[in-house]
């Protein structure tokens, strides 16, 4: 699903540059420029980081 149309970026691409470790939108933005056109697509971003913030916390205790 595309969630970035400025960029045109889709979540799938989003989740794996969330699992290659970017934690916030800033981040996300410098990695794939989602978030950082109209700003539409931030919240989205943002539903996603949460979404794997459990999944992260959970491989920082196991390292």
């Amino acid at each position: 699903m595309l969630v970035c149309s400025c960029f045109a970026v889709s979540d799938r691409t989003l989740r794996n540059v969330i699992s290659a470790g970017a934690r916030d939108v800033d981040e996300i933005g410098e990695r794939c420029n989602a978030g950082t056109g109209c700003g539409g697509c931030v919240e989205e971003i943002e539903d996603l980081l949460d979404e794997a913030a459990p999944r992260c916390a959970r491989l920082a205790r196991a390292s």
